[in-house]
């Protein structure tokens, strides 16, 4: 609400989530209740009734009969242009960056959109929504350190979340062949410009389907999204326009690590000589790593950067993935794909491995890993491998950051930009 008053008469803005309208206040028609213009400040919530009329400058403006006094801003606002520089503050108090900022209410409203689109495309691709479990017995289907908690009434420990992959593929073992969730999903792990420790996530899991269908099934939705939402497939980041229309470039991992870094990692079977190699480029691990740590690293260091038009990187060594089909060409490798675009992945799936005794194998590999590497590795799930033992079809999933794609299709730097309530460091 801002206020003008002159003398026996005011004219007030006064705005809410549908608009923005001006009410003129008369005191010889509001009488006592014009007294109320004297209290008034900005961000006062004032409710006014009566009918309209233009003004001379042919501005829609509302003749108040009636005022009603609806809330008391206790403390003042910022100003709209200059009272809310200070980004922490935005994001500690985000319903203030939504009362000044327009942009800010605007990429909510189009993050809204954005997973709307998501669901209708999926829905109409025949998929079925699920929920699965938020609390788990075991934190699985990703390399990453979970939040710990403990159930009293069952006296048990429980996880949140990391991932909703090994309950949603139980679903597919159950005869539902086409499954997707969009969760909240949740990583003791670092914050930075597109990392927060709780984030949304669209899993999604097709019987019958492999890493190619997936891969298609991307580029199409995310097109179909930025086109419904934006109106258009070609959005501005940056300094770039990026343009989603399929096809994407298909590009080989290993191709574009042996070209941007000058390095065949397959000539390095083990942790040791590859680390020694990346050294000479500049890139340090951190602590004890694993082979499939190293390469990661390599590839963030040297191949995402350069990946600013959308891009799938395809076929990942398999100690990178213990979740994923073996190649049929290479069984070192898996049938595994990572979508970018703008330097940062925003897609990652693959054909799952769904030979039991496999996956139990690769399973008991990453326990060996623990104590000898010093990152987070995949957890052995017994429930999941006796899901698998009771068969799974062919199937390719997929995994989509709803928070990166957003950062995207708003032109956001930081993923703090696209999360209501980002987490923050304690003051």
């Amino acid at each position: 609400m801002t206020l003008r008053r002159m003398g026996k008469a005011s004219f007030i803005n006064l705005q809410d989530g549908s608009g923005q309208i001006q009410v003129h206040l008369r005191r010889d028609i509001l009488d006592q209740e014009y007294e109320l213009v004297r209290d008034l400040d900005m961000g006062d919530f004032l409710g006014a009734q009566g009918p309209l009329f233009l003004t001379r400058t042919g501005e829609i403006t509302l003749e108040a009969h009636e005022v009603s006094f609806l809330a008391k801003a206790m403390r003042p606002l910022p100003e709209k242009w200059h009272g809310l520089s200070d980004v922490e503050i935005r994001h500690r108090q985000r319903y203030l960056d939504l009362i000044t900022n327009q942009e800010a209410k605007q990429n909510f409203q189009t993050r809204s959109r954005i997973i709307s689109a998501i669901r209708r495309f999926m829905d109409a691709r025949g998929f079925m929504e699920v929920e699965t479990p938020v609390l788990v017995p075991v934190a699985a289907g990703a390399m990453a350190q979970p939040f710990a908690t403990h159930h009293n009434a069952l006296d048990r420990d429980l996880y949140l979340r990391i991932a909703t992959e090994l309950y949603l593929k139980r679903l597919i073992v159950g005869g539902l062949d086409k499954v997707y969730e969009i969760g909240r999903v949740f990583r003791n792990e670092g914050i930075d410009q597109d990392h927060n420790p709780e984030f949304t996530l669209l899993e999604s899991y097709e019987a019958y389907a492999d890493y190619n269908d997936v891969m298609c099934m991307v580029e199409d939705m995310v097109c179909s999204v930025a086109q419904e939402v934006l109106g258009t497939a070609q959005v501005q980041y940056g300094d770039n326009v990026i343009d989603f229309t399929p096809p994407w470039k298909r590009v080989s991992l290993r191709e574009e690590v042996q070209r941007s870094a000058g390095i065949d990692f397959q000539d390095f079977p083990d942790a040791s000589s590859l680390e020694e190699r990346i050294k000479e480029l500049g890139i340090v691990a951190e602590g004890r790593s694993s082979r499939g740590r190293l390469i990661d690293k390599l590839v963030s260091a040297c191949v995402e950067p350069q990946l600013i038009q959308p891009t799938f990187l395809l076929d990942y060594p398999l100690d990178m993935s213990p979740l994923a089909k073996q190649s049929p060409d290479d069984p070192t490798m898996v049938e595994r794909f990572e979508g970018f675009a703008a330097g940062m992945e925003i897609a990652n799936a693959f054909t799952e491995l769904n030979d039991p005794d496999e996956q139990r194998r690769r399973f008991m590999e990453q326990e060996a890993l623990r104590g000898l590497v010093d990152e987070d590795l995949d957890r052995l799930d017994e429930d999941y491998l006796l899901a698998l033992e009771h068969g799974m079809p062919p199937t390719g999933g997929l995994g989509i950051g709803i928070d990166r794609l957003t950062m995207l299709l708003t032109g956001q730097q930081s993923i703090r930009e696209v999360i209501l309530f980002p987490q923050l460091r304690e003051r």
